[in-house]
């Protein structure tokens, strides 16, 4: 057997202990939450399952709205537990409409947690949050967020909400790793999930994590991988050397300069800029081609687009303008690509037009 060498790789050192508290304190700064928060070793997608795992329970009434398949997933997962679950599913790759919402709940009688994604990257669109949170606050229900692929990306508030659980992953906007996530739990989230009955012994408990912390024990459970930890403090550096703000606020530059782009080209964006996500552009493809054609198209010129995912319409195309890729650079990139790709299938486009409109948008 060849003699590999060292790597640097195989020999990296423990997470200092005492910094994982530190990191929950940053982690709880840029949510704006004054709430436990609580590192969870994996990618987000475990944190929203123990969130769901730790609320279900036989009794336990829920309004789950469905957006994208994370949705879906969150009410299979209440249910398993034993939880009443009333879905609310959207319009094919479409926000929820607040009035059907607000429907819901009044036709629902009693409600104990309500369940939304915030920004959906598999379609790119935005949920009216607010809204939905301003009408579970009047009704004291324990609402639940998936954060992920809105945190940095957009405007969020955890005790300005009054958000009871949210749940976020820096692998996006952040710029972070993907291999970890955190929750923001309330009081009152954690009134519910302390009930009798509460699952334990679990790597999916949040009472088992809750009490690991509140016992004081250094640390955290398991193994931590070391990798994953420096790797966020890193994340969390440039967020903080950045400024939240200015993050918030190139990823809204980004997604308006995309837009003013595809709107030069003539191939408008899918919804609205007030229900899109900053993270991600969707375009529908022109009824002559196909989503595989043109992404192809685009790999050819070194550049990734992608086809929208879950419950989205199948012709749709997402440009990505998250973490890094909210810079002028990749954003022209993108739109160039999309418009070469038409154009080379046929479909006429000005291409120089879109790559004035967008240097209009970062020349403001």
């Amino acid at each position: 057997m060849a003699d590999l060498g060292w790597n640097p790789l195989h020999g990296v050192p423990s997470y200092p202990t005492e910094r994982y508290a530190v990191l929950a304190d940053r982690i709880g700064g840029i949510l704006r939450s004054r709430n436990d928060i609580m590192l969870v070793q994996a990618e987000a997608v475990v944190a929203l399952e123990a969130a769901a795992v730790s609320l279900a329970r036989p009794g336990l009434t829920a309004l789950n709205i469905v957006t994208s398949p994370y949705g879906s997933w969150f009410g299979q997962w209440l249910r398993r537990g034993g939880a009443t679950v009333r879905d609310i599913a959207s319009e094919p790759g479409l926000p929820v409409e607040i009035e059907a919402v607000a429907k819901a709940l009044d036709a629902a009688g009693r409600i104990d947690v309500l369940a939304l994604v915030h920004a959906e990257s598999a379609s790119g669109i935005l949920n009216p949050l607010p809204e939905i949170l301003a009408l579970a606050r009047a009704r004291g229900i324990v609402t639940v967020v998936d954060a992920v692929a809105s945190i940095g990306g957009h405007e969020f508030d955890v005790d300005e909400l009054g958000i009871d659980i949210a749940v976020i992953g820096p692998q996006k906007a952040l710029g972070g790793p993907a291999g970890l996530s955190a929750l923001s739990v309330s009081p009152g989230a954690w009134d519910l999930i302390l009930r009798d009955g509460a699952p334990r012994d679990s790597i999916l408990s949040l009472a088992d994590l809750k009490s690991w912390v509140d016992n004081g024990v250094p640390g955290l459970p398991g193994t931590p991988a070391p990798l994953e930890f420096f790797a966020l403090e890193i994340a969390l550096d440039r967020v903080e050397a950045e400024g939240l703000e200015n993050i918030v606020a190139r990823h809204a530059l980004a997604a308006s300069a995309t837009r003013a782009g595809l709107t030069a080209l003539g191939a408008p964006a899918w919804v609205p800029a007030a229900k899109a996500s900053n993270l991600v552009t969707a375009v529908p493809v022109p009824k002559a081609l196909t989503p595989a054609a043109l992404i192809a198209a685009a790999g050819r010129l070194g550049v990734e687009l992608t086809d929208a995912l879950g419950t989205a319409p199948s012709r749709l195309v997402r440009l990505n303008h998250t973490g890094q890729r909210a810079a002028f650079q990749p954003v022209l990139t993108n739109v160039v690509a999309y418009g070469t790709a038409l154009r080379q299938a046929g479909h006429p486009c000005d291409i120089a037009a879109a790559a004035e409109a967008i240097s209009a948008a970062y020349s403001r």
